[in-house]
């Protein structure tokens, strides 16, 4: 349940980054706002956009890159700030969990020592009050037998109980934000399952404002209330989920849904040949490649002339569900 303490504003947030190929735009004036207690999901094929977007709003961006726009977070503006100031925040007010745990997770400290850091850090409290506060942590996500687990090494545990200690460790300071990048890639369906119903109730515990980034469409229906579908650092369409999901309005989403395999499309009735998925042809483009106008233009199937030249207007399809396509233009 969400109230309206507006937590994050981002306003026509851009990442741009300097590679052997020139300046690219990666991430291209996303604009969104979340308050406490909602979810929103980032959505796209691998390339899209959608992790450096997560990394931008943490003040992770590449080093060299230029950040531009504006992000602001319980009103104040955090482009432009001192690294001081992002750590600052990064741990104490705003959580993250990664794709890959054991990459997050330091394998020459044991995982209540890592659990406990940003209690020391952030809250000042003492080794004794830290760790306390860490056991009980790691037992809400569902670490067994804490106490004793405490100074055991990060090798030591299964790649599902990993994601529990780095999701212990972004929430250890109570975060008013919790940013969660693919937190189930590495994980069977199983583990993922239960990794995201544990990210569920937290959020609706602490009432925490939640960013996921997934590439599955079925993560995203079950965990978040509104969504923006990515390629190529654009948001190409946003709105409600219930809402995307049922109108499809951008060639894009239409092509992330014809690409998920279903039940039912094994055979055709009575036999016969089976159907094959309506994947979408080629391959997201290098970002340095990326043709002015719409970034889909090159792999969409009712794309005009004029798409790879001009860039589409916002167009609002409901009052807060919009998309970027020139055949909406023509219909509004």
């Amino acid at each position: 349940m969400s109230d309206d303490t507006l937590l994050l504003e981002a306003t026509d947030l851009r990442l741009r980054l300097h590679t052997h190929a020139g300046a690219v735009d990666a991430v291209r004036g996303v604009s969104f706002r979340l308050r406490r207690g909602e979810t929103l999901g980032l959505v796209g094929e691998s390339g899209c956009g959608k992790s450096l977007t997560a990394m931008t709003l943490m003040g992770l961006q590449p080093e060299g890159a230029t950040v531009s726009g504006s992000l602001r977070f319980h009103g104040e503006e955090l482009i432009g700030q001192s690294e001081a100031r992002w750590c600052g925040l990064r741990g104490d007010r705003i959580g993250m969990v990664f794709q890959e745990p054991m990459s997050a997770l330091n394998p020459v400290h044991t995982i209540g020592h890592q659990v406990a850091e940003p209690l020391r850090l952030h809250r000042g409290l003492s080794a004794a009050a830290a760790r306390k506060e860490a056991v009980a942590l790691l037992d809400r996500v569902g670490i067994a037998d804490a106490s004793r687990r405490y100074d055991a090494w990060p090798h030591q545990f299964s790649g599902g109980q990993r994601q529990r200690i780095t999701i212990a460790m972004a929430l250890a300071c109570g975060p008013d934000l919790l940013i969660a990048d693919e937190p189930t890639t590495a994980l069977d369906v199983t583990i993922a399952g239960q990794i995201l119903q544990l990210i569920r109730e937290l959020v609706r515990e602490r009432s925490m404002g939640l960013i996921l980034i997934s590439h599955d469409l079925g993560v995203i229906a079950q965990n978040v209330s509104r969504m923006m579908v990515m390629y190529g650092g654009l948001v190409v369409e946003s709105g409600p989920t219930r809402e995307v999901f049922t109108r499809r309005a951008h060639p894009y989403t239409q092509g992330l849904f014809g690409s998920r395999p279903q039940l039912g499309m094994a055979a055709h009735p009575g036999g016969g040949r089976r159907a094959r998925l309506a994947a979408i042809p080629g391959n997201v483009p290098e970002l340095s490649h990326l043709p002015p106008g719409c970034p889909f233009a090159g792999r969409c199937p009712v794309a005009q002339p004029t798409c790879e030249e001009q860039m589409p207007a916002d167009i609002r399809i409901e009052p807060d569900h919009h998309a970027r396509c020139i055949r909406l233009e023509a219909a509004a």
